[in-house]
């Protein structure tokens, strides 16, 4: 049975008791409905455990937001009323859905929400969040990037930002959609946008302040600096490295209307301070040469300020995306060439698509990978990439002992060798590159189209390119299947198909089986 009463020292907001439903303090969670003249931040500070403020759907409502530490381990959901126009669960929300959402918005340049220090167990859902009144800004902040969190016991945690739309000005832009600096939180479903800003980086979710864990997962992310970030400035907290992130089934572009606007454009996905990291499932898109070189995914550890020597890159596996359009395909960077970092290692890239790496389109290299500063433990295995630049560049490090590649293994690739394929700064391409910077290399196994395999290491199949082209169903249309009667079919060393398996990547994806990757 429902109870209904107008609280006094709240209105006008509506207070329903479900009745049966166990509340730790009052034996009863509280539905604590805001209509369009009451006050959020009110309701937020009279929440408790368990409890859902519901907003009107179409209002706005203004304010810096705080969500305060309280005890208890049940979430206070805020969301928008529920309306029939609104996108079920596990569904994206998206701009269409905007009438159908509550409008949260910031008087100023401050975020719109932010949380309290050690605060928890909070759920924002269904809502818009409009940009704040000046671009340079976040809006919303979940933990502080800065040294007022210098502690652990700090960090907010257990946070989820479900299907909300988060966008900036269609102008002006905005610097960031979400500053990720907690501990245990979940973007999901979530679509952010218009975050650029000119001559600084922007960035739709970035983070480095905090411990993770994290799962981002099913949104669309549009960042001009790079879309999403881990990274990028020294952690408050010492010995801090962002830990256990999943990444799954996100849509990361740049709208093409940006070339010509004059943002600050990067890349888009970059980990700078980051261990244990599952890439999977995702669709990267358009990436240019502007303030870097164009390439999609960055992994490069940066001790970015000189207060954190222990920064990372390890432990990263990028599996089964599709990644098109971009200038380059990955560039991964050994150490920071500036201050004292630690190393990148153990990084697995298998089953993806690259493709359109298209230096002549979108500038840059055109390039699959650029490696160097001395990473080790490179895995590159049964990835499909069209490119027009080189397979590898290589490159030497700051110091001596960063010149050498340890542990990189380069098989069962379906790749185009172009003029130069494997080459490195001052080398020879082939062999004498792979040599040189690559000591006891495994390059084997892989169908590469074009090139001469003089100087290279036997056990790979060098053919003419348009007999290459002839092993896909329609590559010029985007469909990288292989044919029935393909040779690059169980030719691997795993006696699997050469290249990437992409009905793994539609269904990482969330296609259903059988489905074309779109």
């Amino acid at each position: 049975m429902l109870k209904r009463r107008i609280h006094p020292l709240v209105a006008p907001f509506v207070l329903v008791t479900l009745a049966g439903v166990g509340h730790p303090s009052a034996g009863r969670e509280q539905v604590i409905a805001v209509t369009g003249g009451g006050s959020l931040q009110q309701a937020i500070d009279r929440a408790r455990p368990g409890d859902t403020i519901q907003l009107s759907p179409g209002v706005t409502y203004t304010g810096n937001f705080v969500l305060p530490n309280k005890s208890g381990n049940q979430f206070i959901t805020i969301r928008t009323a529920p309306a029939d126009a609104q996108p079920r669960d596990g569904v994206r929300v998206e701009p269409t859905h905007a009438a159908a959402l509550a409008k949260i918005q910031s008087p100023n340049g401050q975020p719109a929400m932010r949380t309290a220090p050690g605060t928890h167990h909070w759920r924002l859902q269904l809502l818009e969040f409009l940009p704040t009144s000046s671009s340079g800004g976040d809006i919303i902040a979940l933990g502080d990037g800065g040294s007022a969190q210098k502690d652990a016991a700090q960090v907010p945690n257990q946070l989820i930002v479900d299907r909300c739309y988060i966008h900036g000005h269609p102008e002006r832009g905005q610097k960031r959609g979400i500053a990720l600096n907690s501990a245990t939180t979940t973007i999901s479903n979530s679509y952010i946008s218009d975050i650029k800003v000119k001559g600084q980086d922007s960035q739709a979710i970035a983070g480095w302040n905090g411990p993770g864990p994290y799962v981002i997962e099913n949104n669309y992310l549009e960042g001009a600096g790079e879309n999403f970030m881990l990274g990028g400035a020294d952690p408050a907290i010492q010995g801090l490295v962002t830990e256990d992130v999943t990444f799954r089934r996100n849509h990361l572009a740049k709208p093409l209307a940006w070339r010509d606007q004059g943002w600050q454009i990067k890349n888009l996905f970059e980990l700078k301070n980051a261990r244990r990291v599952l890439v999977e499932g995702n669709l990267m898109e358009y990436s240019w040469q502007h303030a870097q070189g164009g390439y999609a995914i960055l992994l490069t550890p940066r001790n970015q300020d000189g207060g954190a020597p222990w920064s990372v890159v390890e432990n990263i596996t990028i599996r089964r995306n599709v990644i098109r359009h971009a200038g380059g395909g990955m560039q991964i960077i050994g150490a920071d060439t500036t201050h004292p970092s630690g190393s990148s290692r153990a990084i697995h890239v298998v089953d993806n698509l690259f493709y359109g790496i298209d230096s002549k389109r979108w500038g840059g290299t055109g390039a699959f990978l650029l490696i160097g500063e001395g990473p080790s433990d490179i895995i590159v295995e049964h990835n499909t990439v069209r490119q027009d630049g080189n397979i590898v560049m290589a490159y030497g490090g700051s110091k001596q002992d960063l010149m050498e590649i340890r542990g990189f293994q380069f098989r069962n690739n379906l790749v185009s060798h172009n003029q130069y394929g494997v080459h490195g700064t001052d080398r020879a391409p082939g062999g004498d590159t792979l040599q040189a910077f690559f000591p006891q290399v495994v390059f084997q196994n892989n169908g590469i189209a074009g090139g001469d395999s003089k100087g290279y290491p036997g056990g790979n199949e060098f053919i003419d390119e348009e007999e290459f082209e002839r092993q896909f169903m329609n590559p010029a249309g985007g469909d990288f299947r292989l044919r029935p009667n393909s040779r690059f079919r169980g030719a691997a060393s795993d006696r699997k198909d050469l290249g990437a398996d992409l009905a793994a990547i539609a269904l990482a994806m969330g296609l259903r089986p059988g489905a074309r990757i779109p």
